[in-house]
């Protein structure tokens, strides 16, 4: 069997955002920020228009999730060693004897345990899962790639249950 791969990794699939991870369980970063880059493909056969997608609403998609994510503070919500305190104007994020304090309307509070390249990536397939009408029985693959800084990045590889 033939299969075929379409990739979209455009200029204005960026985002600029602050984070920071929790690691080795006692440990936190400092307080820092990306340029990120969102590159995303496909793996299948063709339809019956001769495509394995439309480049046209992987490239939208993709550039809206990115917007979801630029000039904000990537907080996870489920990481057990961050207290998130909320409230309409603010949030407040401690961690130990840290304690940050961002307008509520520059975080983006993302369903993950901690906001590395890997779990961005994550998030941004199953934003492109729960988005995009991807026929299953003929895309057996999505992967997203989310790119830190330049030769460092982190791959999701999604393999779909192709029937």
């Amino acid at each position: 069997m033939t299969s075929y791969q379409v990739a979209v990794s455009k200029d204005y699939t960026v985002f600029c955002a602050g984070h920071f991870v929790t690691y080795e369980g006692d440990h936190c970063e400092l307080l820092h920020g990306h340029n990120y880059r969102a590159a995303v493909r496909l793996t299948g056969t063709l339809n019956d228009d001769q495509m394995v997608f439309d480049f046209v609403a992987l490239k939208r998609r993709l550039r809206a999730v990115c917007d979801l994510l630029d000039h904000r503070m990537l907080l996870p919500q489920d990481n057990p060693l961050l207290q998130l305190l909320v409230d309409a104007e603010s949030v407040t994020v401690r961690y130990k004897q840290k304690t940050y304090v961002f307008p509520r309307e520059d975080v983006v509070f993302l369903p993950i345990p901690n906001t590395t390249a890997e779990r961005l990536a994550q998030w941004i397939v199953d934003q492109l899962l729960a988005d995009l009408a991807i026929d299953q029985r003929r895309i057996t693959i999505l992967e997203v790639e989310v790119e830190e800084s330049f030769g460092q990045s982190a791959i999701c590889r999604r393999e779909l249950s192709a029937s």
